[in-house]
């Protein structure tokens, strides 16, 4: 078992739009949220190496610190593309397990995953939903290219389909921290709310005030 964690990154100016926040709250609060997830994986005992698939120069220091794989993605045309040029670094390094994970669900802990990756079995997907049912919050598949990824079209059915076309094994795991995410103001009150990682909480409150 060989597995890796792949986070696609916009550059930050073309990222969380719709929280309508300065582009300068905006570069820090997605650097806040990647360093988190970045860490709180990297704290996972079965997670062999994180890949950050983005064009943002502005996260360098982060990929060093905790010896991510960085892959370039000039063109930006899509999570699912992201997603497709992680595989082929996967796929050349005989890795057996992915999950897909995007920067804005900072609230899981090492467990989620673990629990998470030891309820995978061969030729199957696990999905992690949002909290709305409407976004894939994590995509776990084994092996790594078992289906084709369709995030960007109302992703949480649309992954099912992709999966049930393949013939796949699919499992849906309703994990709340991992189903919390940051999409709009209305998620930030939420999430803030439930107060998990108090500290980091206390962190997001101070760049969106």
């Amino acid at each position: 078992m060989k597995t890796s964690a792949i986070i696609p990154v916009k550059t930050f100016h073309r990222s969380k739009t719709r929280l309508h926040l300065s582009e300068e709250k905006t570069k820090e609060l997605c650097r806040l949220l990647l360093e988190e997830v970045i860490k709180t994986i990297s704290e996972t005992k079965l997670i062999d190496k994180t890949i950050v698939v983005t064009d943002e120069d502005g996260v360098s220091d982060i990929i060093k610190k905790y010896d991510c794989e960085k892959i370039s993605d000039k063109d930006e045309s899509s999570v699912n593309n992201a997603v497709g040029l992680a595989e082929e670094y996967l796929l050349e390094n005989e890795f057996t397990h992915s999950i897909v994970l995007p920067l804005d669900v900072p609230f899981f802990y090492p467990e989620d995953l673990e629990n998470l990756l030891q309820f995978s079995s061969e030729k199957s997907v696990l999905i992690v939903p949002s909290r709305h049912f409407d976004g894939t919050n994590a995509l776990l598949r084994t092996p790594i290219n078992s289906m084709k990824p369709r995030y960007d079209e109302g992703s949480f059915s649309f992954q099912i389909e992709s999966a049930k076309n393949d013939d796949i094994k699919i499992s849906i795991g309703l994990i709340h921290r991992l189903m919390l995410d940051i999409d709009s103001m209305e998620d930030l009150d939420f999430v803030l709310k439930q107060n998990i990682k108090p500290e980091f909480c206390k962190r997001i409150q101070r760049i969106i005030e």
